[in-house]
């Protein structure tokens, strides 16, 4: 049996020439300049082993070659090693070849005791590099007995890693990694031109570029799969050779390969864990990578992608372009598109077969079609689907031919308009996971689902309408997720139903908790025993008339979770008080605690001693009006150890924010990023003096609040709006600060002023409503490359206007890249100075109802992109000494 969690190749590498160093190297500068960094100038002990990660082909051996014969790293470092380890971590090969490395010497002693020995005296109060190439062992254990001869290495030793695994950098303690991107175009193109021509360019031979680049670009920016290609073009520089490669079969292959049985779970219970297991593990092996544009997507390079598809053959099919579907293929997915027709699905009918069908989105869009064409003459040909997704689509009834597809084991509406499912669902017994998240129409679910006996995920997430459960939904014991049980009315409906659902996991959201009249069926539920849950939500009703705040803090009593619980939100809750399990030191497991629109509640909840707790979020108590030392956590000095969020929303009764001596405050929010308050007016408060890792304040409609930024070191991004004061004198360095924003600010008239001190190095700033008399010193800002006006009613002109007040014009600074204008009604054109802003890439000017023109010549030379919205009157956009006549 193969071990699938290895992925063990079948041949080793060979072990690279450490001493040969490459000519050149494309696109790797910005790379070698971070590992010499760390190299040569960090002393610090978490930089000891510098991991060098990314997937196979990409450069890591080569990068690490190079800083490694680097002739400043030579002088550096006393002694120096590499080690090829591969997939066997020897620990008696891979120190013998160290202490080879490092004595210069043979060794043939093979006891472990011995080397290590010999090995910690010839590195002993010596400043070495040790480079292991090629490591895939996750084995703490192994990692801390080959390390044992380095700790008697002096400050600035390193350990250089190349690894396609992300958990070795964490098995060996690595603070930081260095990921290796894929090569630009151009670079993959200088590396294919030194491997094939002996040069970096196509200067003797331009009837090849063209080609060349059609090779390269299907190389994807892996710099080994341009260099593989030398042995094919090495000296033969025929078009019509480099042509016939470009057309070869060798592109529907790749040089990477895993083997291995994906093993079936032993129950159903473990079916999800372990799939998440193999997907964390090739995640970590680099064949899927997370999408740049979205962290929760993941993409596979495409080299990878075309192994994965000549290994599917026509198994596994996608829908593109005018490919006809293969009668073979048993697993059919697509791009989900606005409107997807039945010519797109052309010979669907002959692959009788099919077990899947996948519409895939790669947009948020939500609105998507597919014709009734589809989903009647097509689909019911398909009655051997195992999966079925109609997700996203906007259908409002489920087609007639679902009642025949009995072998059904996944079904996905998810994000459609049904408002009911049929109730032949319920006779669905194969049936292990039912996906309707987002369906905002849903009213109700098939009223004999506890035939459904195999199921085991429910995910009804924002199915807003749903109004309860079916009756007997506790008979369904398999199941292992229920995104949310909603609490009905009458017998049959009640939350005693998930007193059986012993195997829980994951999130849970209980909701219609005003409808639960006997409390004892609370206890019944028995959450403490639920040890799988890691997210609970309770949730009462956003109508608060009829309530009993006597039996709702009782239910809430009866509710508690296990101490395992990870995220818990308390919502629509009516009591005066929460009960004491809340924020109880025994849930230490906390990270995210939420508290929303409770009316009644008087007092937050003692969690500021919760160990692991990184995010708070109140909304909507409006009772609350002095949050106190309980809130900290009674006698507990190192208040909210691991916070980095915290929130405050819409609390009008707010006053008092009541911290301890200076001391102690020093010991408190020591990790805090984020700090929001939201309509709080009320809030009499000076803040902290001591917030040192603070990134963003945020802080919105606090109209007595006084805000002062003078000690925050971290502080990125500030943005106020309607307070009383903002207090900048005496600032620290405040060279972090990027992003600012003000608006309806009752006393702070000198943002100019603030904005050109030396320590201020704003990116981006935007002002509104604002009374402001020293804007030319904005000229002065050399930081600034965006900006936002809006509700400046005196402003007369954008650029300097010697016939204008100062406090009318507005005086661009020279590096200001992107500028937009929103609403200055007494605005009436660009000045002549403003041509001269040379920087100006974006200009946007929205609703100003008084212009009829602008004239073409006032614009800078360099401006790329105008933006004109909300003009009524605009007639047209004049040349240069041309007058507007109005007809």
């Amino acid at each position: 049996m193969i071990d699938c969690h290895k992925f063990k190749r079948i041949e080793e590498r060979q072990q690279p020439i450490s001493v040969e160093i490459e000519t050149h190297v494309s696109g790797r500068d910005k790379d070698k300049e971070v590992l010499l960094e760390l190299l040569l100038k960090s002393d610090d002990e978490g930089n000891f082993v510098i991991p060098i990660i990314g997937m196979a082909g990409i450069g890591k051996t080569t990068l690490a070659q190079l800083v490694y014969n680097d002739t400043c790293v030579q002088n550096h470092f006393d002694l120096k090693a590499w080690v090829c380890v591969s997939d066997d971590f020897d620990i008696t090969r891979i120190t013998k070849a160290i202490l080879q490395s490092v004595s210069f010497e043979p060794s043939n002693d093979n006891n472990m005791t011995s080397l290590e020995e010999k090995l910690k005296k010839n590195l002993s109060e010596k400043k070495f590099l040790t480079v292991l190439d090629d490591v895939w062992n996750e084995n703490y254990h192994n990692w801390t007995i080959l390390q044992s001869p380095f700790l008697t290495r002096i400050p600035g030793s390193k350990v250089v890693v190349t690894t396609r695994n992300l958990d070795v950098s964490a098995t060996m303690g690595a603070s930081h990694a260095h990921s290796l991107k894929v090569l630009s175009e151009d670079d993959c193109l200088s590396v294919f031109a030194q491997h094939a021509l002996g040069s970096t360019n196509f200067g003797g031979h331009p009837n090849l570029e063209k080609v060349a680049k059609k090779i390269v670009r299907k190389c994807n920016g892996l710099p080994l799969a341009a260099k593989t290609l030398k042995g094919l073009l090495r000296t033969n520089v025929d078009h019509d050779a480099w042509k016939e490669i470009l057309e070869s079969e060798i592109w529907q292959l790749s040089e990477h390969r895993c083997e291995g049985f994906l093993q079936e779970a032993r129950d159903k219970q473990h079916i999800k864990d372990l799939g998440h297991k193999y997907f964390r593990d090739l995640l970590s092996r680099s064949l899927l990578q997370i999408s740049n544009k979205d962290n929760s997507r993941f993409v596979m390079h495409d080299l990878i992608n075309d192994l994965a598809q000549s290994v599917a053959g026509e198994i596994c099919f996608r829908i593109e372009g005018d490919k006809k579907i293969s009668k073979q293929a048993r697993h059919l997915s697509y791009i989900g598109s606005k409107y997807d027709a039945i010519k797109k699905f052309k010979g669907i009918c002959e692959a009788k077969h099919c077990r899947t069908f996948l519409p895939l989105r790669l947009s948020n869009n939500r609105c998507c079609y597919v014709t009734n064409n589809v989903l009647t003459y097509l689909l019911p040909d398909l009655r051997c689907l195992r999966v079925l997704s109609l997700r996203g689509y906007q259908i409002t009834m489920l087609p007639d031919f679902i009642t025949d597809l009995k072998h059904l084991w996944y079904l996905d509406f998810s994000e459609t308009f049904i408002k009911s499912l049929p109730e032949s669902v319920s006779t669905f017994y194969n049936l292990e996971t039912l996906l309707l998240m987002g369906c905002e129409k849903l009213e109700k679910l098939p009223t004999e689902m506890e035939h459904l006996v195999n199921l085991c995920h429910l995910n009804i997430i924002c199915a807003h309408r749903l109004e309860g459960m079916p009756s007997n939904f506790g008979t369904l014991t398999d199941l292992q997720t229920v995104s949310n049980f909603v609490v009905g009315k009458g017998e049959g409906y009640q939350i005693r139903e998930l007193k059986n659902s012993s195997n829980l996991k994951g999130q849970l959201c209980i909701s219609g908790l005003k409808n639960v009249t006997e409390t004892q069926d609370a206890w019944k539920v028995k959450l403490q025993d639920k040890a799988g849950l890691d997210e609970l939500e309770l949730e009462w009703s956003g109508d608060f008339d009829n309530r009993t705040e006597e039996v709702e803090k009782k239910v809430l009593d009866l509710l508690q979770p296990s101490k395992k619980l990870k995220k818990l939100a308390i919502k629509n809750y009516c009591g005066a008080t929460l009960a004491k399990w809340v924020g109880d030191s025994s849930f230490n497991n906390l990270l995210s605690f939420c508290l929303k629109d409770c009316p009644n509640c008087m007092s937050l909840p003692s969690i500021g001693k919760l160990p692991l707790l990184k995010e708070v979020r109140i909304k909507g108590l409006y009772s609350v009006s002095d949050v106190g030392v309980e809130f900290f956590g009674e006698n507990k000095p190192n208040a909210f150890p691991s916070l980095e969020i915290l929130q405050f929303e819409d609390m009008p009764k707010w006053e008092k924010w009541s911290f301890c001596e200076v001391d102690e405050e020093a010991r408190r929010f020591p990790r805090l990023r984020e700090l929001r308050i939201t309509n709080c007016p009320q809030l009499l408060w000076t803040m902290p003096k001591c917030l040192p890792s603070l990134e963003m304040l945020v802080i919105h409609v606090c109209e007595k609040l006084v805000i002062s930024v003078s000690s925050l070191p971290m502080l990125s991004v500030l943005e106020i709006e309607g307070c009383d004061k903002v207090v900048y004198k005496g600032f620290a360095d405040q060279s972090s600060l990027k992003r600012v924003s003000f608006s309806k600010l009752s006393k702070f008239i000198c943002v100019a002023e603030w904005l050109v001190l030396g320590s201020v190095r704003v990116k981006s700033l935007e002002l509104c409503s604002l009374r402001e008399n020293n804007w030319g010193l904005l000229t002065q800002s050399m930081s600034l490359c965006n900006m936002t006006i809006q509700n400046w009613p005196q402003l007369f002109s954008i650029g300097a206007d010697e016939e204008r007040d100062q406090l009318m014009q507005l005086k661009i600074p020279c590096r200001v890249e992107q500028m937009k204008i929103w609403k200055c009604e007494g605005f009436k054109k660009l000045s002549a100075t403003f041509q001269s802003i040379t920087s100006l890439r974006v200009l946007e000017l929205w609703s100003y109802p008084k212009l009829i023109s602008l004239s073409k010549s006032s614009l800078p030379l360099n401006l790329k992109t105008l933006v004109i919205g909300k003009w009524k009157n605009l007639r047209c956009l004049l040349e240069e000494g041309e007058e507007y006549q109005h007809q």
